[in-house]
């Protein structure tokens, strides 16, 4: 009996590098995490309860399990490093807002990569309007969505829906909740949040929506 030890394509190999860094990642800085919309507004829910002891370690990888026993596609050394950096480019996005948030949410007056926290404040309640919150609302959604298309490019199988499942999760998660979370900010901050909206008019994406 012989054993066929198959090298698997580059492709594939950064998906792998991709999701580990993400998922460590995210648990390096899990502390951030007390400041985000899971913690203050689900109180942990569904999605960090059940999804990140059931489902999310099984679906993360479901780009390479669609394609695991398909031939090598052969993606160009120059599409990975653009793959790579569209990966880089999310997760700056994404935890580069939520670093911003913790740092105003724990050190006000403290600069974040130099960049000094503004804010507009109705004398009780403050909100960011600069750096990272003051392209979107939601800029960590965005970077959380462009992660995701990184990661489903990367195996080399565009025409295939299976890989696509990932990043259209997020968008069939997040853009409900932005709308969600817009109107508990809403409730909550009053006339502020109106002076903020006109202030930060995009909700996820900047000059799109």
């Amino acid at each position: 009996m012989s054993l066929t030890i198959r090298k698997s394509p580059p492709g594939l190999l950064l998906c792998a590098a991709m999701l580990t860094y993400f998922v460590w990642d995210y648990l390096s800085f899990e502390k951030v995490h007390l400041y985000t919309y899971d913690l203050f507004a689900e109180r942990v829910g569904i999605k960090l309860g059940w999804g990140c002891l059931a489902f999310y370690p099984y679906f993360y990888l479901i780009a390479i399990w669609a394609v695991t026993d398909l031939p090598d596609p052969g993606t160009p050394v120059w599409q990975l490093i653009i793959f790579a950096l569209l990966f880089l480019a999310g997760w700056a996005m994404a935890r580069g807002a939520n670093m911003q948030k913790y740092f105003f949410k724990t050190r006000p007056q403290k600069a974040f990569l130099g960049i000094r926290p503004k804010t507009i404040s109705d004398g009780n309640k403050s909100l960011l309007i600069n750096g990272f919150w003051g392209l979107s609302r939601h800029i960590n959604y965005f970077g959380e969505i462009v992660m995701g298309l990184a990661i489903a490019l990367s195996v080399g199988y565009p025409g295939l829906p299976w890989v696509w499942l990932y990043p259209l999760y997020y968008v069939a998660l997040l853009f409900p909740r932005q709308i969600d979370d817009d109107k508990r900010c809403a409730a909550k901050y009053g006339d502020l949040w109106l002076q903020y909206t006109e202030k930060v008019k995009y909700r996820i994406i900047p000059y799109v929506y």
